[in-house]
């Protein structure tokens, strides 16, 4: 219709802009937390400040770690999408399992929300209103176990269902053990400081002394001293432990009995360690260090045999990065041998500093503790590349022998079809 107004049609930003604008509210908001948090930190006297940042650290460094492995797990999805490597069929996942994506997208949240909880804490505190500091690790505890134990269809349902399933069969290994079952138990190996620091905080969280002197007392229920230390970094290994003697009671391989030692090696380890703050100084420089010492090189080692030996296959060390389409990142890691000796080498070296982690002594330097921990992560996310590859291939490689058993083979096609022409010249003869 003549002089009718036509609506103008509002273009959407591109996906590259809202990109760009969410990387550059990000930066924003780490520049706010980190001078918030720096200013916080200032305020404190000399004498107070690093016990401060120690108490600070505890509460919020087991979450930043759970966050960084799972973005690291979302990369992991990420390869495996990419490359021939079935994972959904791997790990016996349903069609509405997790993408890439959605872990990003939950590593962001965890990424985003522990920080800016940990800020609150920083400044809070050192502004004196002790009591709000003292909620916020209380209400970022309680509102992410909610979420975990949640029963409503909302963040993921199926997907928590899936996960506390496995780790209640992790915790009871009753029935047959399934590679999902091991896998992320040991993958809770990897992360037992992650464990030791959530308990030390939910019993300071429980028995009221967030943000109060019980943290300088070192034989506090909760102190640095407390025999729940090192039982809760002995766990994932007991766990996996009973899982290798479950394995060996349906299977009969000795080799179950093999891995069931490895793990056993851990124990020593932690429980040597602990004994530091329940003897005398002279017993523990003269008999105990050393055996501690002798455990920790024995678990390393054997640890880094079994990865090699058995939980990876040397001669398709690299072939996950062979991608479906062309990548850069197939022609920077397909085939390439300088992968070999990096995987190699590094794997070797975490295995030995992974010891320093499992010290309850040691846990005062509390700095390179969470460096050793999260380089430990590194070390597990490019073990679980090879690992899941390696089970594919074990799943392919079986179906292809099925398969082959039940094709009949060549002597049995010629025999057959012997068969039939001489049972055509019988009827020709007849009908002669």
């Amino acid at each position: 219709m003549k002089g009718a107004s036509v609506p103008a049609v509002v273009g959407m930003p591109s996906p590259l802009f809202l990109w760009r604008f969410k990387v550059v509210l990000f930066l924003l908001w780490g520049f706010c937390c980190c001078k918030i948090g720096w200013d916080s930190v200032m305020r404190m006297s000399a004498d107070l400040r690093d016990l401060f940042l120690y108490e600070a650290f505890l509460y919020y460094n087991p979450l930043l770690l759970v966050a960084l492995m799972t973005w690291l797990w979302g990369v992991n999805l990420w390869v495996f999408a990419q490359s021939s490597v079935n994972y959904v069929k791997v790990f016996d996942l349903a069609q509405t399992h997790l993408s890439h994506r959605e872990i990003w997208r939950s590593a962001t949240w965890l990424t985003l929300i522990v920080p800016t909880s940990m800020t609150a804490y920083l400044y809070l505190y050192s502004h004196g209103e002790v009591s709000l500091a003292a909620s916020q690790p209380v209400f970022l505890y309680a509102i992410l176990l909610i979420i975990l134990l949640s029963p409503f269809d909302m963040f993921y349902l199926s997907s928590r269902f899936y996960f506390l399933r496995t780790m209640l069969r992790i915790l009871l290994p009753l029935q047959a053990i399934t590679f999902p079952d091991f896998f992320l138990a040991d993958i809770f190996t990897s992360m037992s400081k992650v464990f030791s620091d959530l308990e030390r905080s939910v019993c300071r969280m429980v028995n009221r002394q967030v943000a109060t002197i019980a943290w300088f007392e070192a034989d506090s229920i909760c102190g640095s001293h407390s025999v729940a230390i090192p039982l809760v970094l002995v766990l994932p290994y007991l766990c996996r432990f009973f899982q290798c003697l479950r394995q060996y009671k349906d299977t009969k391989e000795k080799s179950c009995l093999l891995n069931a030692l490895k793990y056993s090696t851990a124990v020593p380890v932690i429980f040597l360690s602990a004994l530091k703050y329940h003897v005398f100084p002279e017993q523990w420089v003269s008999f105990y260090r050393p055996l501690w010492l002798m455990s920790g090189v024995i678990n390393s080692l054997y640890s880094f045999y079994w990865d090699i030996k058995r939980d990876w296959d040397l001669s398709i060390l690299t072939r996950i990065f062979m991608f479906k389409s062309p990548s850069t990142w197939t022609n920077l890691l397909y085939g390439r041998s300088w992968v070999y000796y990096w995987v190699l080498g590094s794997n070797l070296v975490l295995r030995c500093t992974w010891t320093y982690k499992l010290s309850s002594h040691l846990r005062h330097n509390y700095l390179t503790v969470f460096a050793i921990t999260a380089l430990e992560m590194l070390r597990r996310f490019q073990w679980v590349f090879f690992r899941v590859e390696n089970e594919w291939n074990k799943m392919t490689a079986k179906q292809n022998f099925e398969m082959s058993s039940d094709m009949p083979s060549e002597a049995d096609r010629l025999l057959e079809s012997s068969s039939h022409t001489s049972s055509e010249d019988e009827g020709y003869t007849i009908d002669m």
